[in-house]
């Protein structure tokens, strides 16, 4: 077995235990005799204590300069690091998204892309950087379809033309450059030593990499990547190095953007592609671009809403389903009652039907955004919803405009005491993309060419019903659901949240501030509360566990098609941000998230 000799690793883990307790348990973190302390507002907040109400269930972690929340513990570890150096929070994050490719290589990635929203607090502004995957030049509407028009989905989701050309490297090098302030080297230096020196398997990876096993094994670089020389899997402890990975990321960090998009890992790319049949060439990697784009914006009551834009769809329905709801009294029905679950059901329907038709690249196709995010189109799409009887999605139609105009992804927040802010959410699309590693790079393709309308009104991977305007062409973005969201309260970034999980991404960050905004739940509480999601077709309102039996009988009285979910939604990173003070929390629907802060 590959292990770190006895006395390295014991020193390891006990440094990882001490910094563990420190950032699970600050100093004076918590209330100890009394259910809470109200704060002064004229006192000097610095020699204060948070609030912390005994009698809630489930409690953040807080911290008081700098947090990171995320999926895995190592990488979140790396971005706290950066803060107590003195980084900012772009910094961590980059860090943390380059650590997340060796650490939590189901959806951290190098070959992927994603969306990154940042509130710059010197600035007092945010800002989107879009460094979602394109499509290689080579690429054409039907490239999916067989002779006889049908999906070959094998094609489409597990071959070397489902890959789209990958933007995450030139995201984070491009924020880092903007934004941060610390050098490539630096930034990098964290996900190089842990590929080079191993991690240890934790329970989480072990169980991630045993579920994706028979598809790893079938490549033969992703089967010498993910297993042993013998072919044995990595036991839970065992120490797993990735040397081609740390070539790659040193190659990154020397060479810059020229370090991936070309030199020997384009090299190697390219002559992946030309032997598989693949797309991907080197022009293709050569004109890749990241763009920087205005966030959505809304409100809420006295919330402002910050998210993604187009080619994400995810901001622009979050919006839309608060402005319909906003002409409702939600804390009057009740979180999660019938009434409530209802009313949300029927926005969702509303807006997922809308994504069918009027969302895509923004650079090929005019998205009505400013129409769509309008109180005006909010206050006619209400008028379409009985509050007594659910309405059948066939009988519902994306609305009329006013006016002219995976599952497996990963999401990660981070605040540093400056008062920066970043959402970041990024994928390979499925859990480990393509499941095929680039001989020599130690990094798996993504799958994103799946997400865009291989046969326009058909459903895609995660069952979303794909319009025409999300059609297959060259150089364009598919169209996403992934939400990095940021909330405003009084002017001042109160909540920074995401998630993964396909076409449950919006659903599930909707409900998360919605329990926040509307029922002042702690993060904690927001994110653990059970959860359902509607995304109109195909017609069946989705419950987790955890919902009352009353509730779901009253539901489907009202003609809701309900489904007691054999899976969980979606998997929440999340910070509050409240009087000085950071609340953390990271959904446990799945293992191995951590937050980290100090």
């Amino acid at each position: 077995m590959n292990r770190l000799p006895q006395s390295r690793l014991i020193l390891s883990l006990f440094s990882l235990a001490i910094a563990s307790c420190a950032t699970q348990e600050p100093n004076n973190a918590f209330v100890s005799d009394a259910d809470s302390v109200p704060m002064a507002s004229n006192a000097d907040t610095s020699t204060l204590i948070p609030i912390i109400d005994y009698k809630e269930r489930f409690l953040p972690v807080i911290a008081r300069n700098g947090m990171v929340v995320g999926p895995e513990q190592l990488a979140a570890e790396v971005g706290a690091q950066i803060l107590r150096q003195g980084g900012n929070a772009i910094d961590a994050a980059v860090a943390t998204g380059f650590a997340l490719a060796v650490t939590y290589p189901r959806a951290g990635n190098l070959a992927g892309g994603g969306f990154m929203l940042i509130h710059l607090a010197d600035d007092d502004r945010e800002t989107l950087i879009d460094y979602r995957e394109t499509a290689p030049a080579a690429a054409s509407r039907d490239m999916f379809l067989d002779d006889e028009g049908n999906l070959d989905k094998q094609r489409e989701y597990f071959s070397l033309q489902s890959a789209g050309v990958p933007g995450t490297v030139a995201g984070m090098l491009y924020a880092l450059e903007k934004y941060g302030t610390l050098t490539r080297e630096q930034a990098l230096a964290p996900a190089i030593a842990l590929a080079r020196d191993g991690i240890p398997v934790s329970y989480s990876l072990f169980f991630e990499i045993s579920a994706s096993a028979q598809n790893l094994r079938k490549n033969p670089a992703a089967e010498r990547q993910f297993f042993q020389p013998d072919g044995s899997a990595y036991a839970v402890g065992d120490i797993w190095r990735q040397p081609d990975l740390a070539w790659t990321l040193s190659e990154i960090s020397e060479e810059g953007i020229n370090g991936f998009y070309g030199g020997g890992v384009a090299q190697l790319i390219t002559t992946e592609m030309e032997s598989g049949g693949g797309l991907i060439t080197a022009q293709d990697l050569a004109d890749y671009r990241v763009v920087e784009r205005q966030p959505v914006r809304g409100t809420y009551k006295d919330f402002e809403i910050v998210s993604t834009p187009p080619p994400s769809s995810g901001g622009v329905h979050i919006v839309q389903m608060l402005n319909i709801l906003e002409g409702y009294d939600l804390q009057a029905m009740g979180h999660n009652s019938a009434a409530y679950v209802h009313h949300l059901t029927e926005s969702m329907k509303l807006a997922y039907a809308d994504r069918s038709l009027y969302l895509a690249d923004p650079d090929f196709v005019d998205v009505p955004v400013t129409q769509l995010v309008d109180k005006a189109y909010a206050e006619q799409q209400r008028q379409r919803i009985d509050s007594n009887v659910a309405t059948p999605s066939v009988d519902i139609a994306p609305g009329q405009l006013l006016g002219s105009e995976s599952t497996e992804t990963t999401h990660y927040s981070v605040a540093d005491r400056f008062g920066n802010v970043v959402s970041n959410t990024y994928t390979l699309n499925f859990s480990f993309g393509s499941n095929i590693v680039v001989p020599g790079t130690g990094m798996l393709l993504n799958n994103e060419m799946a997400d865009f309308a291989s046969s326009p009104g058909s459903a895609n991977a995660f069952g979303l019903v794909q319009g025409e305007a999300n059609k297959i062409e060259p150089g364009k973005r598919p169209l996403s659901s992934m939400s990095p969201t940021i909330v405003f309260r009084a002017g001042e970034p109160w909540l920074a949240t995401g998630s993964p999980g396909g076409s449950v991404i919006i659903s599930t960050v909707l409900q998360t501030t919605l329990n926040a905004m509307v029922f002042d739940m702690n993060i904690a509480t927001a994110a653990a509360e059970p959860r359902m999601h509607h995304q109109w077709m195909p017609d069946v309102l989705k419950m987790e566990e955890g919902f009352s039996l009353d509730t779901v009988r009253l539901l489907q009285a009202m003609g809701q098609n309900v489904d007691m979910a054999s899976r969980t939604s979606g998997r929440t990173n999340s910070i509050m941000l409240d009087e000085g003070w950071l609340y953390g929390s990271s959904d446990t629907r799945r293992p191995g998230g951590w937050v980290a802060g100090y």
